[in-house]
């Protein structure tokens, strides 16, 4: 059996084990509403619909697209609330969700658990075709960076409406503590279709292969470019500019060429990297304090990087809930624990 025939039936059992997973109970979250008057100037709130409407409405004043799935559903329910609590306008916020499409049930349950929870949220969820992707992921470092969702931030310009013009991506595992507006109003000068937090101090060879390096016509990809880590976990997201360059189409270029000589090892983050490094928006770090969920390997605790936070991401293998079910929390998971709709001594109160 060929690597890249494994890896589909691989991708095939977790996309089915995803689609049979038992949906948790959540609680519902507290509702918040517009703020009055002041600087934020909020439009009407949005209904509490499913369809397309709510999203083409000019009253949305913010976008925010995740991935829906039961594994990683308790996370995606704790970052909505911690979008709504810290929002000027949490009223005017609409969420698009991509799920895998699977069997209608479990897409309708999913749906479900999150109108359950938030019975006014103007949200959509959109099935996402894992077979477009499966066939073009390589196996990386870490099972969980293989699953076909993980790669479904590159389909949200063919996948979104046209209507939607500025989307801000966030992954699940993430909680805010500012104004999600903010971050959706980063500037992206002329045609810029990608902000993110930047960071020049990593050790941006790291990420792809000595081959990739020694190979004058591969390692010319960031020529002329002042190439940085970023990462994909936050951004914000010009879709017209991506559908005018074919974003998506140079993403899945670099796959297939992954395909035939190893070129990086880890995830959906190195295309990415080939695409946009050096030609994104920088945010503020703030906006992302990545690595609280430690390494890939073994997901130690770790600290917060210097500096103002308004936003935590767990990124790494440690992932919060995981970490506080087994009684064996990091500092910072207390945090996360607050948002936490499952867990009933969680302490909605202090939110």
């Amino acid at each position: 059996m060929s690597r890249s025939t494994l890896l589909l039936l691989l991708c095939a059992a977790a996309g089915a084990a995803t689609a049979t997973a038992a949906v948790p109970r959540f609680r519902e979250a507290p509702h918040f509403t517009n703020s009055a008057g002041g600087a934020a100037r909020c439009p009407p709130p949005l209904p509490p619909t499913s369809g397309a409407d709510a999203a083409c409405s000019p009253n949305a004043a913010v976008h925010v697209a995740m991935t829906l799935d039961a594994s990683y559903l308790r996370g995606t329910m704790a970052a909505v609330l911690s979008v709504l609590r810290h929002a000027s306008c949490p009223e005017s916020v609409h969420f698009h969700f991509l799920a895998a499409d699977g069997p209608p049930s479990s897409t309708a349950e999913l749906a479900a658990a999150v109108r359950g929870s938030f019975p006014s949220l103007a949200f959509r969820v959109y099935p996402f075709d894992e077979s477009r992707v499966a066939g073009l992921i390589s196996a990386s470092i870490r099972g969980a960076l293989d699953r076909p969702l993980n790669y479904a931030r590159s389909y949200l310009a063919t996948t979104l409406p046209p209507c939607v013009r500025r989307v801000v991506y966030l992954d699940s595992d993430v909680v805010l503590t500012d104004d999600v507006a903010a971050l959706a109003a980063t500037p992206l000068p002329d045609d810029t279709a990608v902000a993110a937090p930047e960071y020049c101090g990593a050790n941006f060879t790291s990420y792809f292969t000595p081959g990739f390096w020694a190979s004058p016509a591969l390692s010319s990809t960031f020529r002329g470019r002042r190439a940085c880590y970023f990462n994909t976990g936050v951004m914000v997201l010009d879709l017209p500019r991506w559908r005018r360059a074919g974003y998506t189409a140079q993403i899945e270029g670099w796959m297939q060429l992954q395909k035939r000589v190893r070129i990086y090892d880890l995830g959906s983050l190195p295309p990415f990297l080939l695409v946009f490094a050096g030609r994104i928006a920088a945010v503020e770090h703030r906006w992302n304090q990545h690595g609280l969920g430690g390494d890939n390997y073994r997901g130690l605790c770790r600290g917060l990087h210097a500096g103002p936070v308004s936003l935590l991401h767990w990124s790494g293998k440690g992932k919060p809930w995981d970490r506080l079910d087994a009684g064996r929390p990091c500092p910072l998971d207390a945090v996360w624990a607050k948002y936490d709709l499952l867990r009933p001594e969680a302490g909605m109160d202090s939110l």
